[in-house]
């Protein structure tokens, strides 16, 4: 009987990380890290490289 709750309780919580990874935490690092990478092309373009030409 036991078991069945540890095995209950574990399947609670891994459906809970998942839903967690997927609504929250992929979309968000998916944000920073698209940011991340306009910021240093930016950050890139006005000190070293300067505006993109024809």
């Amino acid at each position: 009987m036991s078991q069945t709750i540890l095995n209950e309780k574990q399947k609670k919580y891994e459906r809970n990380t998942f839903i967690f990874l997927t609504v929250f935490l992929a979309p968000i690092l998916s944000i920073f890290i698209v940011a991340g990478f306009g910021f240093a092309i930016w950050i890139s373009q006005m000190f070293l490289f300067g505006p993109p030409g024809s």
